[in-house]
């Protein structure tokens, strides 16, 4: 998982980009940021809390680990031909832009192939290069509107779909790209030169349904209770505990079926196991009673680990499960001033850890552009540039 041969020029910002290139710097990969140089990512200032002496926001610091920040104005043709420069030396170029956007600043994939036909270029956007939405705005949610996830949010009484806490369509396109990116590289590797990379972030999403989408193919043969993948089961549900907690019921299989009702004595319920109906409410109704005797914390205790339920955890006990904790997820980083700040670490263990270890923390903004710079510009022109606005340096 080594990638620090790899350059990486980074013109994403907010969530779904950074969080994929920085899974490729966890992994080693030089990643320089290419921030505009007023304000740079928007999620530097984004709160509701600031971390440090920084004044940036916490999700900027979360998702921007193992990067380099530079700032320059790729509206100019100085700071296009500069960033094309850089280009010419990088492996990947990785950008977040909507579709047509880097080509009008002179930066797109055939550009950059003018200078360095082996790059690897990888465009991130919501719904992908082409098709009717493909020039649309959006955000998270509208992804997951699209891609079905929100209409699997209603309860069995058909409420109103709810927003799930996770930005799944950000974070499973930045995945998406991440995996895209490294596979372009190995293809480049093997003598198949640079790739061009179209990512969309709704297709990510929908991805994720792979494994149901034969239930919309095939929906005219099903009956109408499973066409949906928003389906429960006496074997297969949420059930309230005594003290107003929940617990998740997964046992399609018969023996785990089994196993969960041996332990809570009900094998009167085996022949429920996917009932519909009358039977399958009788059957999740008593199942609820007799979850509703006991704690959750109880009925961790109290079952066993071949019976295929797991606690309901809210968010912030996430990080307190003695699963996540003995597995070392939640990582820190130390600030410039001493603030600790704690965040998700890489989430694959490997035979030696120090393969992703997070390196540096999230940058200053512009805090590296004269160093990475002077790779290809003399200081002359770098102190032009900055004169100019052009550029930004930090002090």
């Amino acid at each position: 998982m080594d990638l620090s041969d790899v350059t990486i020029l980074d013109l994403s910002w907010l969530l779904p980009g950074p969080f994929a290139t920085m899974l490729l710097g966890d992994m080693g990969a030089e990643v320089i940021k290419i921030e505009e140089p007023e304000r740079g990512d928007y999620a530097r200032w984004l709160g509701p809390v600031e971390v440090g002496e920084s004044g940036y926001g916490p999700m900027f610091h979360s998702v921007n680990r193992n990067k380099k920040s530079v700032a320059m104005d790729l509206k100019s043709e100085e700071g296009t031909e500069a960033f094309l420069e850089l280009a010419s030396e990088a492996d990947v170029v990785f950008e977040q832009f909507r579709p047509g956007v880097v080509d009008r600043l002179g930066i797109g994939y055939e550009d950059v192939r003018t200078v360095n036909e082996d790059i690897v270029y990888c465009s991130l956007s919501g719904y992908g290069q082409t098709g009717p939405y493909s020039d649309r705005v959006g955000h998270d949610p509208m992804y997951q509107a699209v891609g079905g996830i929100l209409d699997g949010t209603r309860s069995r009484d058909g409420d109103v779909p709810a927003i799930p806490d996770y930005p799944v369509a950000d974070m499973s396109g930045g995945l998406m790209a991440a995996f895209s990116v490294v596979s372009a590289l190995l293809s480049r590797e093997l003598g198949s030169g640079g790739e061009y990379l179209d990512v969309s972030l709704t297709e990510s999403l929908v991805s994720l349904a792979t494994g149901d989408g034969w239930r919309a193919f095939m929906s005219e043969q099903l009956p109408e209770s499973e066409r949906s993948i928003r389906r429960t089961h006496p074997c297969s549900g949420i059930y309230p505990t005594k003290d107003g907690r929940y617990i998740s019921v997964s046992a399609p299989e018969e023996k785990f079926w089994k196993q969960l009702l041996a332990e809570l004595d009900r094998l009167d319920l085996e022949e429920y196991q996917f009932a519909s109906g009358e039977d399958k409410h009788y059957a999740m109704q008593e199942l609820s009673n007799e979850f509703e005797r006991r704690t959750l914390e109880e009925w961790e205790s109290f079952l066993s680990d071949e019976a295929m339920a797991a606690p309901v955890n809210e968010f912030a006990e996430v990080f307190d499960h003695p699963q996540i904790e003995a597995r070392n997820l939640v990582d820190e980083v130390e600030l410039d001033d001493g603030t600790v700040f704690e965040q998700i670490g890489f989430p694959i263990t490997t035979a030696n850890d120090e393969d992703h270890a997070i390196r540096s923390p999230a940058p200053k903004f512009g805090e590296h552009t004269s160093d990475v710079l002077q790779r290809v510009l003399s200081p002359d022109d770098i102190e032009k540039l900055s004169e100019q606005d052009i550029i930004g340096l930090t002090d």
